[in-house]
């Protein structure tokens, strides 16, 4: 049953306040005054496609959702608003407002492709919620632990984390937020779950929060929504997040593995008594003074060998006790002279920063756009603003069709709203 122009009106008015706009706010985004937006919602004027596209966008709302018989004033971005009062102060709403968009787009397109995401289930870790950050941080390492032994990883390193995760049935995402924060965590029927994690920041501080942000889907399914801000890494959530995203990253067995293999890592002074029923041999031996120091260039090879940072990777050992407090101060010195990035350098171990630069979500996000322009689903108009949306330029995108042997000019009208 088609809504009329007044109850489209109200609808709006809800949506903009259940996400702290003001009437100037919109009316700033559409281009048009004040007065405009209150005839809107009073349902005096008509809305445009455009403009309606513009507002689902402003409210983090489906198209759909405005213009279904079924009206749920009390959306996602509602509640997680509600969590972060000042969630808009410092572009976070901005951010929100592009992950949920494509999350709907990606919900929009399984649903024309035929896609179901029903069978796809993530795991659960039950565990009381922390009373302590010593306790928060040992659920965050036992968590990591039993994680990869349940996907086979063992000792290795991860790889490509967005894949990783997206394999988990978690959808991944990149967009700009403020350096303060890293990501943040949606939980919703129709987005999520889904993790975005902020694209201006280094390839490694990327991976660590990808695992941060996997440990809130993991342990924080109470909750509708997570920012991961600076400010907050003492809250116990965040302690236990970033106790899993060290222990997932770095697993203890791989790094004394990997320092045992440098021929390092050994006590000054080894003991052992061997019993052969008859009798006991005590045997002592002594390693060579220095020969088990970690160096440098051993930190800057084994961050490399698991995709972390140098001073990541520094905590990690100091935690693990395979450096003392003054060699973790001695070296956490020379990785801020800037020693470390040159020791790389000269190793031939620099970072490929393009190696996740889109990521697992923006890949699989285009493809699904091919294959609903293919099928007629979507207009090529379409497809060039999903693909925009992603980051992916105009003419990429069509160079992008004429390779993949799509006759776009056969794309008949859009089934999603232009």
């Amino acid at each position: 049953m088609a809504i009329d122009q007044i109850e489209l009106g109200r609808r709006i008015r809800q949506a903009r306040e259940s996400c702290g706009m003001t009437q100037d706010d919109v009316a700033e985004k559409l281009g048009v005054s004040r007065p405009i937006v209150v005839q809107i919602e009073q349902g005096k004027r008509p809305v445009s496609g455009i403009e309606l596209q513009t507002l689902a966008y402003l409210f983090a709302r489906d198209i759909r959702d405005l213009l279904a018989d079924d009206f749920a004033e009390d959306d996602v971005v509602h509640a997680l608003f509600r969590s972060h009062e000042d969630v808009g102060e410092d572009g976070v709403k901005q951010a929100l407002r592009d992950c949920i968009a494509l999350g709907h787009e990606l919900t929009n397109l399984e649903d024309l492709l035929g896609i179901s995401r029903a069978t796809i289930t993530v795991a659960t870790y039950l565990h009381a919620f922390p009373r302590s950050r010593w306790e928060a941080i040992q659920i965050g390492e036992h968590v990591a632990l039993e994680e990869r032994r349940r996907l086979g990883l063992g000792s290795a390193a991860l790889g490509d984390v967005s894949s990783l995760i997206e394999a988990q049935g978690i959808r991944t995402g990149t967009v700009s937020m403020p350096d303060s924060v890293s990501g943040l965590t949606i939980s919703h029927p129709k987005v999520g779950p889904f993790i975005v994690i902020n694209d201006r920041h280094s390839r490694e501080r990327r991976r660590f929060s990808w695992c941060h942000e996997y440990a809130h889907v993991l342990l924080d399914k109470d909750t509708i929504g997570m920012v991961s801000r600076e400010s907050e890494r003492n809250e116990l959530r965040e302690v236990r997040a970033n106790s899993f995203a060290a222990n997932f990253l770095l697993p203890e067995e791989g790094v004394r593995q990997f320092v045992a293999s440098l021929g390092k890592g050994a006590a000054s002074r080894i003991h052992a008594d061997i019993f052969d029923e008859a009798g006991v041999v005590a045997i002592d031996s002594r390693t060579d003074p220095a020969t088990q120091e970690i160096q440098l260039y051993d930190v800057v090879q084994l961050a490399h060998s698991y995709g972390v940072s140098v001073p990541s990777t520094l905590y990690r050992l100091r935690n693990l006790k395979l450096v003392s407090e003054p060699e973790f101060e001695r070296l956490r010195t020379m990785d801020s002279e800037g020693r470390s990035k040159r020791i790389a350098s000269a190793l031939g171990l620099e970072t490929d920063e393009s190696l996740e630069q889109r990521g697992e979500f923006q890949r699989r996000f285009l493809a699904l756009g091919l294959e609903a322009l293919r099928r007629e689903k979507i207009s090529q108009a379409k497809f060039l603003q999903l693909a925009e949306r992603v980051g992916v330029s105009q003419w990429i995108a069509q160079d992008l069709l004429v390779n993949a042997g799509i006759d776009d000019a056969e794309a008949q009208s859009v089934l999603l709203p232009e």
